[in-house]
């Protein structure tokens, strides 16, 4: 994916939050604004969001444990290691009441967050993933079918045709993460997040791409539902990453949002 460059007045920072070094950046002054990147992505995607909100808002930007320049966690994590992660790093930074703003996988850390901690001002949700997608009977199958033969490679210990088949399997996320991200992928993305929409009580900005095909807008429909306090904003004819292909129309929906926010 090619990314825009755009210029931010801060510097770089590093930090040790839950146990792993990670990078981020702070920019502005005024309440707190974290925001949260994708699965495979960095602070950079973010950088659009951040460059808008900077002369009204403090911003943080953060490249997540295992992205970017961030050290990967030493085991795999799940989306309550990530949480606990955005814990300590809201607490050694004295942040307060903050707006969190996120993307697909930043948004299953951001709605646990606000689930358990009723501080959270305001959340924008961008094509947030965190809902366990139906599937049909042939991907049943499949999934049968790949655990059943990852099964009986490790017990013949053919460990070149496991490593094969593991290579081959699983979505482009799944075959692109190395090392200790590749079962964080597994633990994250079997993560649902449905149970505790109902507990998220601040005020829900959902953006979403009609066409989203990772993140189908039925689940977005469903966020909006079983929130008690959330609105869908439908970006026409696009896709997962409408936030970053309409990132005007992005931050002209956020200021709507957020007017009266700033200090």
């Amino acid at each position: 994916m090619k990314c825009f460059s755009v210029t931010i007045d801060g510097y770089i920072m590093q930090g040790i939050f839950h146990q792993t070094k990670t990078e981020y950046r702070h920019t502005g002054e005024g309440r707190d604004v974290i925001l949260l990147h994708g699965w495979g992505q960095n602070m950079t995607m973010m950088s659009a969001v951040e460059q808008h909100l900077q002369d009204r808002f403090s911003v943080w930007n953060l490249d997540f444990p295992g992205f970017g320049e961030s050290d990967a966690p030493s085991e795999p994590w799940g989306v309550p290691d990530y949480t606990a992660f955005l814990e300590d790093f809201i607490v050694q930074n004295g942040i307060k009441d903050p707006i969190l703003i996120a993307h697909s996988f930043g948004c299953r850390v951001a709605i646990r967050y606000a689930a358990v901690h009723h501080d959270v001002h305001k959340m924008c949700l961008t094509g947030a993933a965190g809902i366990r997608p139906k599937h049909g009977l042939k991907y049943q199958v499949r999934t049968k079918m790949y655990k059943v033969g990852k099964w009986a490679l490790k017990v013949t210990g053919n460990t070149k045709k496991l490593e094969e088949l593991q290579k081959n399997s699983g979505s482009a996320d799944y075959r692109a993460a190395e090392g200790v991200m590749r079962p964080t992928f597994v633990k994250v993305v079997n993560d649902d997040v449905t149970p505790v929409l109902k507990d998220v009580q601040c005020p829900v900005l959902l953006v979403w791409g009609e066409y989203d095909e990772a993140v189908p807008l039925w689940m977005g429909q469903l966020m909006e539902k079983e929130m008690p306090d959330a609105g869908l904003a439908v970006f026409e004819n696009d896709d997962h990453f409408a936030y970053w292909h309409q990132a005007d129309r992005f931050n002209r929906v956020l200021d709507v949002f957020l007017k009266g926010d700033v200090k």
